[in-house]
């Protein structure tokens, strides 16, 4: 795919997520989860351990839930609960449950749960199958993009918010 072609897919992709929008939960400055509404929830309620466990998105029971950077994680079981509370960094997505491949380009886009894949022990998100495609293209160089943008992301994001609130 050109520069061009590609520019301007990643341009259509930011102008659809716009009009759909998602939300974020930013509990300091350190933290930025892509969350479900008000409620907060990540992942849309799926369970992050089942990725790992299960090899499958599992959705979890809004009955066993554990925090993590400001967001509400929900888990198919006590068992599951408890491996992420030893070890949530493990278990959370990167990115904070954002599409991977729009932090790689510096870019904040909602996620398609069915375009999970663990990699070097990590959950990856994207938002779609095509999106999913393109970033595995180029796996380690769009991880390393994506982990070298993701702090500027954050500080951005969350000076963003807090002038959101001072309105």
């Amino acid at each position: 795919m050109s520069r061009f072609t590609k520019t301007h897919l990643l341009l259509a992709v930011a102008l659809t997520v716009s009009a759909f929008g998602f939300n974020t939960n930013s509990a300091d400055a350190q933290d930025l989860v892509n969350t479900s509404g008000a409620s907060g929830v990540a992942i849309n309620g799926y369970d992050p351990v089942a990725f790992f466990t299960d090899a499958k998105p599992v959705h979890g029971d809004f009955k066993i839930t554990s925090k993590h950077r400001g967001a509400t994680y929900f888990f198919a079981s006590e068992e599951h609960k408890s491996m992420f509370d030893q070890n949530p960094d493990k278990y959370a997505p990167q990115c904070g449950g954002f599409c991977a491949f729009g932090v790689s380009v510096g870019a904040l886009f909602p996620v398609d749960v069915n375009t999970w894949q663990v990699r070097n022990d990590k959950l990856y998100l994207n938002l779609n199958p095509a999106i999913l495609g393109m970033f595995n293209k180029d796996i380690d160089s769009n991880v390393g993009n994506a982990m070298k943008n993701w702090p500027g992301l954050v500080k951005k994001n969350a000076m963003m918010k807090e002038g959101s609130m001072k309105k």
